[in-house]
C-alpha cells in the first residue's frame, strides 16, 4: 500500500514536468504492465483492480496538488540537479526492460520502434521549447469542449511510456494556464473562495473527464500491442527511455554550469538511480 502510493508520488511528478514520463516512471519501477491489466480489466477484476489503483491515483493527486508548489521552483532555480534527479529515476528502470528482450537477437523489426520512438520523444523535446498560444479558460460550451479534448490527448501521451503528457500540454498552449489553476483552486478550498472553487472546477472538471476516457482508451490498445508484438513493444519502450534524458536536459533550460552544479547533480542522479531499482524490486 505505501510502496505503491509513493510509486504513484512518482508518477504524479514526473506528469508535472515537461520532458518527463509518468508511464517510463511506471516502466522503471515495474508497475506498467499491471497498471494497464488493472485499468483494461478494471470491471472484470473490480476489488483486485481498485486495491492496486486506488494507492496509485492518490499518490499522484498528492503529487499533482502538493508538489505543483515545488517542482517548478526546483526547475527554476537548479535545472541541472533536478533534471539529474529524474533521469536517475528514468534510468534506474532500464536494466529491467533490458531483460525482456535478453536473448532475443538484433532483427531490424526491433530497431526499427527503437529507432521511431527515439526519435519522437527527442522531436517532441525539441519542439516544446517554447509554449503555443494562450489557452481559453473562460467557462462556455467551446471552452469545455476544448478542455475536455486536451484532457483525452495529455492522459493519452501520459500512459505512453517515453511520451509527456505535460509537454503536450505545452505544445497544445494549456500547461502553465492548468498548474496555475490546480494552484488557484487549492488556494481557493484552503480560503473557502466560493468562486474561486466554482471557477477552478469549471477548468479542471471537464479536463478530469477527458483524462478519464484518454486512459481507458488508450489502455486497452496498448495492452492489445504487448499481446501481439511484445519483443517490438519492449525495444519501442528502451528507445524511449534511452531518448528521455535527451528530452528532460533540452527541456531543462540549462542556462550555466558549475563544478558544484555538477558534483551535486551526480548525487541527485545517484539517488534517482537508487529510487527507482528500490521501487521496482
Amino acid at each position: 500500500m505505501i510502496k505503491n502510493l509513493l510509486k504513484g508520488i512518482v508518477m504524479g511528478v514526473a506528469n508535472i514536468i515537461p520532458g518527463v514520463s509518468g508511464g517510463t516512471m511506471a516502466v522503471s519501477m515495474g508497475i506498467y504492465d499491471k497498471l494497464l491489466h488493472c485499468v483494461t480489466h478494471l470491471f472484470k477484476e473490480f476489488k483486485e483492480s481498485m486495491k492496486f489503483l486506488i494507492p496509485i491515483f492518490i499518490g499522484i493527486g498528492i503529487a499533482l496538488v502538493g508538489l505543483s508548489f515545488i517542482i517548478q521552483p526546483a526547475f527554476e532555480r537548479f535545472p541541472l540537479q533536478t533534471s539529474c534527479l529524474f533521469i536517475g529515476l528514468i534510468v534506474g528502470g532500464l536494466p529491467a526492460i533490458c531483460q525482456k528482450v535478453k536473448g532475443k537477437g538484433i532483427r531490424l523489426s526491433y530497431v526499427l520502434p527503437f529507432l521511431i520512438f527515439f526519435a519522437v520523444v527527442v522531436g517532441m523535446a525539441a519542439m516544446g521549447e517554447k509554449e503555443g498560444t494562450a489557452a481559453d479558460l473562460s467557462f462556455n460550451i467551446l471552452s469545455v469542449i476544448k478542455l475536455f479534448i486536451v484532457g483525452v490527448i495529455a492522459s493519452a501521451t501520459m500512459i505512453i511510456p517515453g511520451v509527456s503528457g505535460s509537454m503536450m500540454l505545452l505544445l497544445l498552449g494549456y500547461y502553465n494556464p492548468v498548474i496555475s489553476s490546480i494552484k488557484n483552486f487549492i488556494t481557493a478550498l484552503v480560503s473557502f473562495d466560493m468562486q474561486g472553487i466554482l471557477q477552478g472546477c469549471g477548468v479542471l472538471v471537464p479536463m478530469g473527464l477527458g483524462i478519464v476516457v484518454g486512459i481507458f482508451a488508450i489502455a486497452r490498445l496498448i495492452e492489445l500491442l504487448f499481446e501481439k508484438f511484445p519483443i517490438q513493444a519492449y525495444w519501442a519502450i528502451i528507445g524511449l527511455i534511452v531518448a528521455s534524458p535527451i528530452a528532460v536536459l533540452l527541456m531543462a533550460g540549462i542556462a550555466s554550469v558549475s563544478v558544484l552544479s555538477v558534483l551535486v547533480s551526480i548525487v541527485t542522479f545517484g539517488a534517482g538511480f537508487v529510487i527507482a531499482m528500490k521501487l521496482g524490486d
